[in-house]
């Protein structure tokens, strides 16, 4: 959800504590509420940081205050996840970026889909980065461009992925990453949330903004 300049002005106008009671009641903002419960609620100071005080703005989901998140439009978000989320995150998305329902990601996780080239470092290569399902990515790590990570793949704090790990249900670890566990698949629990959200958006209005809005 996007503010414009006069609604931001007002807000920054309208003390906090009185925007706290207030916002909640009107539907626009019912994330608030229904997020609540979910791996990712929305609070209110994130909100005020990122939409009243322009900090990553543009993105549709929410953005810790110390987390960086370049070219939105080429990063997929799955419901009830959010790059960022956590502190001290860097998304580069240079190339496209894809992490699907349910993905977690703990503080100071970089995903960077650009590198430079070996030969001269005033070029980049750029690959896509996907990961899936149910994932966990833990804090430190880092996905390197061309990654691809399965369903329900635990990514150990730490860990630098340089190679992909396609079929998922495992738990990887080190530098460079190596598969250190497998997952059972019929032990893993695929919940979902009472209310699915895409970032702000309400999961069933999120293929029209993804058509209108991203490139991915």
């Amino acid at each position: 959800m996007e503010l414009n300049k006069i609604e931001r002005f007002i807000y920054r106008l309208i003390p906090n504590f009185i925007l706290r009671r207030l916002l909640h009641r009107f539907k626009r903002f019912s994330f608030f509420k229904e997020t609540r419960l979910t791996q990712t609620p929305i609070s209110f100071d994130m909100w005020y940081n990122q939409k009243v005080l322009l900090l990553s703005s543009h993105a549709y989901w929410p953005v810790h205050a110390t987390s960086r998140v370049g070219n939105y439009k080429n990063i997929y978000c799955g419901i009830e996840t959010s790059p960022g989320y956590s502190p001290g995150n860097y998304i580069q998305a240079f190339g496209k970026i894809y992490i699907g329902d349910y993905t977690q990601i703990a503080p100071n996780v970089g995903i960077i889909t650009g590198n430079h080239d070996l030969c001269d470092n005033r070029k980049h290569v750029v690959k896509d980065v996907h990961i899936g399902k149910y994932c966990w990515i833990g804090m430190g790590a880092i996905i390197l461009p061309g990654v691809s990570l399965g369903d329900y793949t635990i990514v150990a704090a730490g860990a630098i992925v340089t190679k992909s790990f396609e079929e998922g249900f495992c738990v990887i670890g080190g530098n460079p990453a190596k598969l250190i566990k497998k997952i059972e698949p019929s032990e893993c629990v695929f919940h979902k949330s009472e209310y699915e959200y895409n970032g702000y958006i309400p999961h069933s209005k999120f293929d029209e903004y993804r058509r209108n809005n991203l490139n991915v």
